[in-house]
């Protein structure tokens, strides 16, 4: 039996549509050759390795903002901010909760192993259990989100020696200035991280480094065939323990046509994280649904049940 598919952020379609802009604008100093700061490659690694060294868990409280559309389907629709709850632990476990608005009663709750996901919808009292790869993606765009998207926006990953090598690229972008809007060249650093797969070398990410201050302030991850996946934009960066972490990041998925904004109100680094605070259990009486076949989760997520449906 088909059984419509369900959205890893389907609870946050049930609140009302936001006025707001999901993306906000950065303010960008006017970097001349004079003033932009310089690196080297190795260099811009070694801040990509000390970074991921130095942060072992997250634990914030955040704000959650999405919106589908774009050019292809012609309008934009935006949602109502939402109030969350984020944790990760290295290398890839990544849990997230959504509160419903003014009652903050729990949206959804969601748990990946970085393979498999599950997700607790209370509102529709189902239990949806799955892939992070997508076979065939849904028309409509926010059933193509997976926590693995959110959870690799979150990090910066450096590039892995053993499958993985970075080039790097000096560029300028066109910015315009906040008041003026007069068009001011930005000079940057592209560090490309290539990747060795089954069929050769293929670009992965490309991470884009500001001259200004030397920080990361975009990253564009790739599918295999060169088209860009994900799009993600860092901003307002804090000193966290040591950590430069950005507590703005907005999400673009170019080819679902889908955003989602990130704003971190509060942030914790490096406290220990359980293996319970991991664990999302089937709430009884919940309905059971598979997407794609049982065997893509894993065992570290496997859940029981009755009544299973798969598309």
């Amino acid at each position: 039996m088909m059984l419509r598919r369900f959205s890893i952020v389907a609870l946050l379609l049930l609140t009302l549509s936001s006025t707001g802009c999901l993306f906000r604008s950065r303010r960008i100093p006017q970097v001349t050759s004079a003033s932009a700061k310089t690196a080297t490659l190795d260099e811009l690694l070694q801040f990509l390795n000390r970074q991921a060294a130095a942060m072992h868990t997250l634990n914030a409280t955040v704000d959650i903002d999405t919106s589908v559309g774009g050019s292809t389907k012609g309008k934009i629709t935006e949602y109502q901010q939402i109030r969350g709850y984020v944790l990760v632990r290295n290398p890839q476990m990544l849990r997230m909760i959504g509160l419903f608005p003014i009652v903050r009663n729990r949206a959804f709750d969601m748990v990946s192993d970085g393979s498999s996901f599950k997700l607790s919808i209370p509102a529709k009292n189902k239990f949806v259990v799955g892939s992070n790869e997508i076979t065939q993606p849904s028309p409509n765009a926010l059933e193509n989100l997976r926590p693995q998207v959110i959870h690799d926006a979150l990090l910066l990953r450096p590039p892995n020696p053993q499958n993985e090598i970075a080039v790097l690229e000096n560029a300028t972008e066109l910015v315009p200035q906040p008041k003026s809007k007069k068009q001011v060249q930005e000079a940057e650093y592209l560090v490309d991280i290539i990747v060795r797969g089954d069929k050769g070398w293929y670009l992965a990410r490309k991470i884009i480094f500001s001259r200004a201050d030397l920080l990361p302030y975009r990253q564009f991850i790739y599918d295999r065939n060169g088209w860009i996946a994900t799009d993600v934009r860092y901003n307002q960066f804090k000193d966290v323990n040591g950590v430069q972490f950005p507590y703005d990041i907005d999400i673009w998925r170019p080819q679902e046509e889908y955003s989602v904004g990130i704003t971190v109100v509060k942030l914790t680094l490096n406290e220990p994280l359980s293996d319970d605070q991991f664990v999302l259990n089937q709430p009884a009486g919940s309905q059971l649904v598979t997407l794609g076949p049982s065997s893509a989760t894993s065992s570290s997520l496997q859940s029981g049940g009755n009544g299973d449906k798969r598309r």
